[in-house]
C-alpha cells in the first residue's frame, strides 16, 4: 500500500508508465514554449536586448551594435534562446507534473512541507532572475562600457558574448537566490541550528561576498555589493524562518 492511504498499490512497470507519462508531458510543454520562442524570435530577442538598450539610452553618443564574427554564431544564439527560454518558461509546468508523480508517495505532513517549498523555490528564482535582468545586467554593461571608454577601446561586442553574459547572470543569480531554502532545510533536518548561523553571521557575510564575486563577471565593488545586499537580506530571512521551523520541530519531537 502507498503512504497516507491516498492511492492503491502499484507495480514496478506501472510506476515506469507513470514516469514515462510525466516525461512526455514535460517534453511536450518544453517543445511548445521553444517553438513559440522560435516563432516570435524577433520580439523575444528585443525583450532580451532591453538591458543593453536601457544603457544605450543613457549614453546617446554611444555607438554599439552587436555583430557576429563567425558563420554559425547567429544560429547558435537562436538555439540558445529557444533551449534556455523554453526550459525556463516550461519549468513551472514541469515542477507541477513532477509533483503529481511524487505526491501520492508522500505523507500528509511531507506534502505540507513540499508544496510550500516548491512554490518558494520558483518564487525566489523568479525574484533573483528579475533582479539580475533589470539591475545587475545593466550595471555590468554600464561598468564594462565605462572601462572600455577609459582605455580608449572600440566596442565590438558579439551576440554570443552578450547572451552568454545574460545567461550567466540571470540563471546564476536566480540559482543563488535559492540558498535560503537550503538553510531552512538544513535547520529542519537538524544539520545546523539558528544559534550556529547567528554565531557565524560575519563569516556568512564573507561567503556572500565571495559568491557575489564569482557570479558577477565584473570586479567592481558596486556591482558585487548590489548583488551581495539582497543575498544578506535573504540570509537574515532564512535565519528567521529557520527559527520558526526549529521551534516547531522541537515541539513535535517533545510531543508524546
Amino acid at each position: 500500500m502507498r503512504r497516507g492511504g491516498r492511492e492503491r498499490s502499484m507495480g514496478f512497470f506501472e510506476h515506469l508508465d507513470e514516469m514515462r507519462g510525466t516525461l512526455i508531458k514535460s517534453a511536450i510543454v518544453f517543445a511548445i514554449f521553444a517553438a513559440l520562442i522560435g516563432y516570435f524570435m524577433k520580439e523575444f530577442n528585443e525583450v532580451l536586448l532591453w538591458p543593453l538598450h536601457y544603457v544605450q539610452a543613457e549614453k546617446p553618443t554611444l555607438v554599439l551594435e552587436l555583430g557576429t564574427t563567425t558563420v554559425m554564431e547567429g544560429f547558435n544564439v537562436v538555439i540558445q534562446m529557444c533551449f534556455l527560454g523554453g526550459f525556463i518558461l516550461a519549468a513551472p509546468f514541469i515542477l507541477f507534473f513532477v509533483g503529481q508523480f511524487v505526491a501520492p508517495a508522500l505523507t500528509d505532513h511531507e506534502l505540507r512541507m513540499v508544496l510550500p517549498l516548491v512554490f518558494m523555490a520558483g518564487l525566489l528564482f523568479l525574484i533573483g532572475a528579475s533582479f539580475s535582468f533589470f539591475l545587475l545586467v545593466p550595471s555590468t554593461i554600464r561598468v564594462s562600457i565605462e572601462i572600455n571608454e577609459l582605455l580608449g577601446y572600440t566596442l565590438r561586442w558579439t551576440p554570443g558574448s552578450y547572451y552568454s553574459l545574460l545567461t550567466w547572470l540571470v540563471l546564476g543569480v536566480g540559482a543563488a537566490f535559492e540558498f535560503p531554502l537550503l538553510i531552512v532545510l538544513l535547520v529542519y533536518m537538524g544539520v545546523i541550528t539558528t544559534a550556529f548561523l547567528r554565531k557565524y553571521r560575519r563569516h556568512a557575510i564573507v561567503v556572500i561576498f565571495i559568491i557575489a564575486a564569482v557570479v558577477t563577471p565584473t570586479p567592481d565593488p558596486v556591482t558585487q555589493t548590489l548583488f551581495a545586499a539582497p543575498l544578506y537580506i535573504l540570509f537574515e530571512l532564512a535565519v528567521f524562518a529557520g527559527a520558526r521551523v526549529e521551534k516547531k520541530r522541537n515541539e513535535r519531537l517533545r510531543a508524546p
